[in-house]
């Protein structure tokens, strides 16, 4: 947990630094596990570490060595991003020996500098992991909460996004809040400094959802130069903490982080914690909160925008309130959408129209052809399908086979592994694991409340994956498809669809191991 979490803090500073790593596959574990378990004594000279800890323990905050691991990476930033070319290893030995050029006449500044970090970071984190990292026990109860190696940012408790908003001044952490919930909810009530960008336009209407995002970047920029109480330098998104809608708001965020935005965080339990939150006050707390259409007051309330369809305007008129909302309600009336549309257009996007086909079961034994040699990259992106329609395996999960995932992911014919999204034909997506064996490609679909527990959703032959191809504007939304080539005709006979986090990585090992498969099979 020490490394994901630091991987977080690097990713909230400096994504395009965290994102390089990621891609060489270089977590953490593999260069500060020395620093952290000797706080620094490791790697420094002795002179350097006796100052170092006459600030650290002085200070008293166990977490400012996360920071000081921090500062040492982003001053070599530049080092570090021109090793693009070099292998896995010398750059992860390089980094290891950074913190074994500090001086002590250094430690003064550097130390001031970690402070410094740590100050402009959200510090909800702090009490969700002080028990766990620094504790003798974890805190009854809290164990599902803490699987920071699964969080897509660095997560904000709501009472710290409140709290930090309504502070007039200081030099803090400030939040430009963004509502990603669907257009319906968002006009039943919500913050009154909320910049509402509908998370389900990034699929209905890419074009509209980049002019949308233009809009907030200025709101942005506008609300800090007046000093508004919308104004804020770091990026927090807040969805509905359902399922079903937020499923959009974590696309929302990694377009976001694959830009490489600085300061990007998510609200913890969504609209759900904040109404919980304020429900002594929600008048106050709240703009436009309308029981009867609000979620959390009403869960059987009606998603399908009938009010916008008879006309009834959600937005505030007449007076305008001192806190801006007029101006976010003015930017954020051209990004609303009706769920019931979007609905449709998300499973166009996601899914061919349906056509009846005749399924066969796919072996290693197909003959597939070489389709993949000498081809510079499996991972083809085009903006359209190309025509190829099957029905989706929807088997009942009751029959499927339960394993416990982290067995798995030990086995020693695990060639690779990434922890990604399953999308289905309706645009509903699952917590999965895609496992590549040297034959065989594996999905493990997550069971809800069962932890490390999964279902084996998939179990495809590498030699019948016949193309791997992408959306254009969405890269890392990468569809498999299954079948057999009869000379230039190629009949798919099953599909699989996927989010991945590092998708032109994980298409290149799959194609070098369906090249090792043909091989033996053509031998």
């Amino acid at each position: 947990k020490p490394f994901h979490l630091f991987r977080l803090l690097l990713q909230y500073h400096d994504p395009e630094l965290s994102s390089f790593l990621d891609t060489k596959r270089i977590l953490p574990d593999l260069y500060c596990h020395s620093w952290f378990r000797s706080l620094f004594s490791a790697p420094c000279d002795l002179q350097v570490i006796q100052v170092m800890w006459d600030v650290y323990f002085q200070h008293g905050d166990q977490f400012l060595t996360f920071f000081m691991a921090l500062v040492i990476l982003v001053n070599a930033r530049d080092q570090i991003l021109t090793g693009e070319l070099e292998s896995k290893q010398s750059i992860a030995e390089m980094l290891a020996s950074f913190p074994s050029g500090l001086e002590a006449e250094d430690i003064e500044d550097f130390c001031a500098l970690a402070q410094y970090y740590a100050s402009k970071t959200p510090q909800s984190f702090r009490r969700d992991y002080q028990s766990p990292l620094f504790g003798n026990n974890l805190i009854p109860g809290k164990e599902e909460d803490l699987q920071v190696s699964q969080a897509l940012c660095l997560p904000v408790s709501v009472a710290e996004l409140l709290q930090n908003n309504n502070l007039a001044g200081g030099d803090g952490v400030r939040y430009f809040v963004v509502d990603c919930r669907p257009a319906d909810q968002y006009n039943s009530g919500h913050l009154s400094t909320a910049f509402h960008l509908d998370a389900n336009l990034m699929l209905q209407n890419p074009k509209e959802f980049s002019t949308a995002v233009q809009a907030l970047l200025a709101a942005k920029q506008q609300s800090i130069s007046s000093g508004s109480a919308a104004g804020g330098e770091h990026l927090c998104f807040i969805g509905s903490g359902r399922e079903e809608e937020d499923q959009y708001v974590h696309m929302v965020i990694a377009n976001f982080l694959q830009k490489h935005y600085q300061y990007v965080s998510f609200a913890k339990g969504g609209y759900q914690s904040l109404h919980e939150l304020l429900k002594d006050r929600l008048s106050e707390g709240l703009s436009s909160h309308n029981p009867k259409h609000c979620i959390v007051c009403n869960p059987d309330a009606s998603h399908s925008s009938s009010d916008l369809e008879n006309g009834e305007d959600f937005h505030r008129s007449g007076k305008e309130e001192e806190n801006g909302e007029s101006f976010f309600g003015k930017l954020t009336s051209t990004v609303k959408s009706k769920s019931a549309v979007m609905k449709q257009k998300l499973t166009d996007y996601i899914k061919n129209e349906h056509q009846t086909q005749e399924s066969r079961h796919v072996s290693n034994t197909d003959r597939v052809g070489k389709r993949y040699r000498n081809m510079a990259n499996v991972f083809s992106i085009g903006d359209d399908d190309d025509g190829d329609e099957v029905g989706e395996n929807s088997s009942d999960d009751d029959r499927k086979e339960v394993v416990n995932v982290e067995v798995w992911l030990k086995k020693p014919d695990i060639k690779y592994s990434c922890r990604c999204q399953e999308v289905i034909g309706n645009g509903y997506m699952f917590p999965s694991h895609l496992l590549v064996t040297d034959t065989h490609l594996y999905v493990l679909r997550e069971i809800p409340n069962r932890k490390n527990m999964a279902h084996i959703q998939a179990r495809r032959a590498l030699g019948s994956v016949v193309k791997i191809t992408s959306k254009r504007k969405h890269p890392d939304f990468v569809t498999f498809k299954y079948g057999s080539v009869d000379g230039e005709e190629i009949q798919v006979t099953d599909i699989d669809r996927f989010l991945l986090p590092q998708a032109a990585e994980a298409t290149k090992i799959i194609k070098q191991q369906i090249i090792k498969v043909l091989d033996a099979l053509d031998s």
